[in-house]
């Protein structure tokens, strides 16, 4: 694995001579957020090699280079899950890519389902750690120049990039809430006892990315910041019956007041 992320990267680099400093992952009906960025450069995963692709509706499937605020950025436009098929090291290569790339703080960004009672469709909750229902991405050898075989997670979601948002949230106008998120593997919907498994267990959130990539991005010493767009409520937890176009519908109408936090983040992330 280690081989094949070197390998993009120098694909990737033939291509773009550009060194962002922050990564940017949108979630599912986030994508047109990078249409807010000062495009330079605009590569889709399939021109990459030993890149998985994206193979999920609303997920555009490319990275964009640009500015943000003039600060260098790369966004990723759509994400790879392992429930496409991959493993959970193939999933985050796009993770370690951008890493490669230059970038030194990532914020990931997820649609997901509102267990706790007051999170309701429209918020936005920032992750302050996770629970990962899926395997570790750490998993097989490790390569040492990449990260430490057993890199601590005391601190998975960095407390001062979470300060950041709050103000960031306050200067937008923002009412931001603050969870736990749980990452089950997906693709179905999580079943009634499962949302009270997660529960029980201290989840405010759950969805079906995120916590690998940000395991992927501790292990190689990147600070990271999690925002979970809530698109509904929890399985059992409402009358309504879980659909994608529902989430990608939601996850839409919300890409506004998102798209003007990450543009204060990164600013204030920059000066840091």
């Amino acid at each position: 694995m280690w081989k094949r992320v070197e390998r993009a990267y120098t694909s990737l680099r033939n291509r773009v001579d550009f060194k962002p400093q922050i990564g940017i992952v949108l979630g599912s009906g986030l994508g047109a957020i990078a249409e807010n960025i000062e495009s330079v450069y605009s590569v889709p995963f399939e021109n990459v090699q030993g890149m998985p692709t994206s193979t999920v509706e609303g997920h555009s499937g490319r990275f964009v280079f640009g500015y943000i605020n003039r600060v260098p950025v790369v966004v990723m436009q759509g994400r790879v899950h392992y429930y496409e098929g991959y493993t959970p090291q193939e999933a985050v290569l796009p993770i370690r890519l951008m890493i490669r790339m230059g970038v030194k703080a990532l914020v990931l960004t997820n649609a997901a389902g509102g267990i706790r009672e007051d999170l309701n469709t429209g918020d936005i909750m920032m992750i302050s750690d996770h629970i990962s229902l899926v395997p570790s991405p750490l998993i097989g050898k490790n390569d040492p120049s990449y990260g430490d075989r057993f890199p601590d997670m005391s601190e998975a979601y960095d407390s001062g990039l979470r300060e950041m948002a709050r103000v960031a949230a306050k200067k937008v106008g923002l009412d931001i809430k603050e969870g736990v998120y749980i990452q089950f593997t997906g693709p179905n919907f999580e079943t009634p006892a499962e949302v009270r498994m997660a529960r029980a267990m201290g989840a405010d959130a759950v969805g079906m990315s995120t916590a690998i990539e940000t395991i992927a991005a501790v292990h190689m010493g990147i600070k990271v910041l999690g925002l979970s767009f809530i698109s509904n409520k929890a399985c059992g937890l409402s009358d309504q019956k879980l659909s994608h176009l529902d989430v990608q519908a939601e996850s839409r109408a919300v890409t506004g007041k998102l798209s003007k936090l990450i543009e204060e983040l990164v600013l204030m992330a920059s000066n840091k």
